[in-house]
């Protein structure tokens, strides 16, 4: 009961600093708006490690997570009532974009968490997975939007998508895996390599293929599909 008081406090306090500091910023300094919407989107995903490591068990930090939804989706749609709040997220792209994105990251973590935590035993993969779409899809915005002047037209897309905000997604997806991978060990470095580097084009595919943000569930499910079998080939996985 201590350790999941103790790591509950330590959650709300990262929220309390982490959040409190972007809306500060927010009021004192002019952020362009798609940069703000990516620094909550980053927030979001430095949650996420709060809460792998703030629990001991795989179930109590797949629960936590569900309950933590639970309780502050109501609350954001009080909060939406409000001019001032308002006022602060319309960074929004479309309306309720907020907490449907809060709805979907913490449902898809638990999933995520459940499989390779709860079923594989290794909290790390988890990471792995929801990073190498994370951090990339941050990326590929905030380049995408100022220097993405070659779209990509495939059939899947939705034309607004492109060359230079994929690649960078990419690079930063690879980054997050093997950086993720390397702390964890249990793989030679040409196997953590190879595999960062196909999670992570495998990761740009479907975010290039995901529409109306359903990315956040689908990319990490595609990243954990092919990141999990690559680990148990290099034998990182037993």
């Amino acid at each position: 009961m201590q350790q999941i008081l103790q790591g509950t406090g330590s959650i709300i306090l990262y929220f309390v600093i982490a959040a409190g500091s972007a809306i500060g910023s927010r009021f004192l300094i002019k952020i362009p708006n798609e940069l703000f919407r990516k620094i909550l989107h980053c927030i979001l995903l430095g949650s996420l490690l709060m809460f792998t490591f703030a629990y001991g068990e795989w179930w109590i930090s797949a629960l936590a997570a569900v309950i933590f939804e639970v309780l502050v989706y109501p609350i954001l749609i009080v909060l939406e009532r409000f001019r001032n709040f308002s006022e602060i997220i319309t960074t929004e792209r479309k309306k309720g974009e907020l907490k449907n994105s809060l709805l979907l990251v913490f449902t898809m973590y638990a999933v995520v968490v459940t499989i390779c935590w709860g079923w594989l035993g290794d909290k790390y993969l988890a990471l792995a997975a929801i990073y190498a779409w994370g951090f990339g899809d941050a990326a590929a915005a905030l380049i995408g939007k100022k220097f993405g002047k070659h779209k990509i037209k495939w059939k899947c897309t939705d034309g607004k998508k492109s060359v230079e905000g994929s690649l960078s997604m990419f690079i930063v997806s690879v980054i997050s895996v093997l950086i993720i991978l390397s702390y964890r060990g249990g793989m030679s470095m040409m196997g953590i390599i190879i595999t960062s580097l196909i999670t992570a084009a495998v990761s740009m595919l479907a975010e290039l293929c995901s529409k109306d943000g359903n990315d956040t569930v689908i990319c990490p499910m595609t990243a954990m599909v092919v990141l999990v079998p690559f680990v148990y080939l290099f034998g990182g996985l037993k």
